[in-house]
């Protein structure tokens, strides 16, 4: 029986993606090969924490909350073997599952909707990340290959995180992104202002809506900073 480091279990909405308002029970696994420089769960990332959990206990708690829509996120859920044993057991189960991740690992696995937010190179963090990770991430970020695999298995949807002040230089590196993967509808291509804060998320809602119009893409909301601020547990 594998186990995994849950950083927390816990029952919200889906915030983001096209199943945006979902009633979900969210399992936050901690560890990630990437840094990214805006994370907001760094907890998760950064600095993982959480009990070690085995499979068995983290599908008996997801039980017992209720909800038929379970979102496995992180930190990285994809970088952990045990993470296929438990989608095993909650497809057994009967649950609608999820995966967020930012698509830097492919695994063979069950899952409804593959939730992947590719990297772009406004994540790159700097020397506060630590030793080695500005190289690291930016190699890990830029290998696209999981990422092609993992639109050719699943249903997926692509939520791109673009900042306000830099959005024509998004723009083109999310272009250039796009031309090397299989095709992707553009509905399933979502655009997310990076912001923490409801106020920030008005203002750079705002840009990021008006470019959705005029290419076509889907806008990115973020119910639960909305909702809840940015704060664990919603």
């Amino acid at each position: 029986m594998g186990s995994l480091r849950i950083a927390e279990i816990f029952r919200s909405i889906q915030g983001e993606g096209i199943w945006a308002g979902t009633p979900s029970t969210f399992v936050r696994v901690s560890g990630c090969n990437l840094r990214c420089s805006w994370c907001d769960t760094k907890y998760a990332s950064w600095n993982p924490e959480g009990e070690v959990l085995a499979v068995e206990e983290i599908t008996r708690r997801v039980e017992e909350a209720e909800l038929g829509h379970v979102v496995l996120t992180g930190g990285e859920p994809m970088l952990f073997e045990p993470i296929e044993e438990l989608c095993r057991q909650l497809w057994t189960s009967g649950f609608t599952v999820t995966i967020e991740t930012a698509g830097t690992v492919y695994r063979n696995l069950h899952c409804d909707l593959m939730s992947i937010s590719p990297k772009l190179s406004n994540s790159t963090p700097g020397p506060e990340a630590g030793m080695g990770w500005t190289e690291r991430h930016e190699r890990t970020r830029s290998d696209r290959e999981p990422l092609r695999q993992l639109l050719d298995a699943f249903e997926c949807q692509l939520k791109f995180v673009v900042s306000a002040e830099r959005l024509q230089a998004d723009l083109a590196e999310i272009g250039q992104v796009l031309s090397g993967l299989p095709p992707v509808a553009k509905e399933r291509i979502l655009l997310m202002p990076e912001a923490t804060t409801a106020g920030q998320l008005r203002t750079a809602g705002a840009a990021v809506a008006a470019v959705c119009v005029e290419k076509g893409f889907r806008f990115g909301p973020r119910l639960h900073v909305e909702l809840y601020g940015n704060r664990r547990g919603t």
